[in-house]
């Protein structure tokens, strides 16, 4: 171990994002979005694999009834068990791409876009069911991050990456709509920019800070808890996996660096950093 992480999987990637435990397999889902590749990591063997999307893929979750969800650029597909590949929802939109996702109490995927320039609102995030019914929640975004829910589920967490904020919502318990956007926190200047989130048991929020070379931990009121400092500047992404929800996985990125450090791209993990909550599969 060192500074209080560990390589769990050294690696290039360019984009490395998007880590989610599959509970069912047992194993850590991770991407490389503009390396086009889905990975996966079983912390308890060792064993890897490498699969490519053939575009930029934004997101990958485990499904419930077995396979993978993809957020893809050109829309959500389907990997079935025996590897097969489908669209459930495809929209083509020059200049756009896929980017974070989470899945929701519900099972319904929210699954987040951005323009290659990341213009402003030329994002959205969308509510995507399991027969693939897509519903816009916000319109209005640049670069749609980190997603997560309470343990409750009665809020939401999100992170548009460049007004620096991790925001919150009140979830309605009827319809999953939110309302009530407020701040939780400012990230300020001088410590990068909010990516990924997950969510403990405690309730606190885990912040990826690209270009801040740090995950933080924040309480529900807003507080800084904990700051886990990385040698690597662009760390994206953070989620809890392992025995017993305990071990927090950290994605990285080396694009854009002109000297990377040599983890730049790696998959790293900081052993008993707290407690997750298990996270539903996509209902479809």
């Amino acid at each position: 171990m060192t500074n209080g992480f560990d390589v769990a999987v050294r690696a290039e990637a360019t984009l490395g994002e998007g880590p989610t435990w599959d509970a069912a397999a047992g194993r850590l889902l991770w991407i490389d979005i503009l390396g086009s590749r889905v990975h996966t990591y079983d912390p308890a063997t060792g064993r890897r694999t490498v699969r490519r999307t053939g575009q930029h893929v934004g997101a990958v979750k485990p499904r419930a009834g077995g396979g993978l969800v993809l957020n893809l650029r050109d829309g959500i597909g389907l990997l079935d068990p025996d590897g097969a590949f489908r669209w459930l929802h495809r929209e083509v939109v020059p200049g756009r791409r896929a980017n974070d996702a989470a899945v929701a109490p519900d099972g319904s995927l929210w699954a987040g876009t951005m323009r290659y320039d990341e213009a402003p609102c030329g994002g959205t995030l969308s509510r995507v069911t399991g027969d693939g019914t897509v519903r816009v929640l916000l319109d209005d975004v640049a670069v749609s991050n980190g997603t997560g829910w309470s343990p409750d589920g009665r809020l939401m967490y999100y992170v548009d990456s460049p007004t620096r904020r991790v925001d919150v919502f009140d979830v309605g318990e009827a319809d999953g709509r939110i309302t009530g956007r407020r701040r939780l926190v400012t990230i300020e200047d001088g410590a990068g920019f909010p990516d990924g989130l997950c969510v403990d048991a405690d309730g606190c929020v885990w912040v990826a800070l690209w270009d801040g070379g740090a995950v933080r931990r924040y309480t529900p009121s807003g507080e800084l808890d904990r700051e886990i400092r990385l040698p690597v500047p662009r760390v994206t992404a953070c989620a809890f996996g392992g025995p017993g929800l305990r071990d927090l996985y950290i994605t990285t990125a080396r694009v854009g660096l002109t000297s990377p450090h040599p983890l730049a791209g790696s998959l790293l993990v900081v052993p008993e950093a707290g407690t997750g909550f298990p996270q539903p599969a996509f209902a479809g």
